[in-house]
């Protein structure tokens, strides 16, 4: 395949999980006060606490999505917020 054949061709969707995508900004909402370090609690975030608030929303989720939601909004806090 040639450079220019390349550029053109379709690229398929790499992003998995869109349902978590989807609900991704409310799912944050809810999280954002467990990594605020204003809530820390000896210096400790309440990090476990959050999986069960995700869990009590959205309780159609599995443990698996729930910790990807976790993972990726503990991260985005961490790069200054959403």
């Amino acid at each position: 395949m040639t450079e220019a054949t390349e550029a053109e061709a379709p690229t398929s969707e790499r992003r998995q999980h869109l349902e978590l995508r989807e609900i991704f900004d409310e799912a944050y909402d809810v999280l954002e006060p467990f990594f605020n370090p204003d809530n820390m609690w000896s210096g400790h975030t309440h990090e476990h606490l959050a999986y069960r608030a995700i869990h009590e929303r959205f309780p159609r989720l599995s443990g698996e999505q729930v910790l990807i939601l976790v993972t990726a909004a503990k991260r985005v806090f961490a790069e200054g917020g959403h």
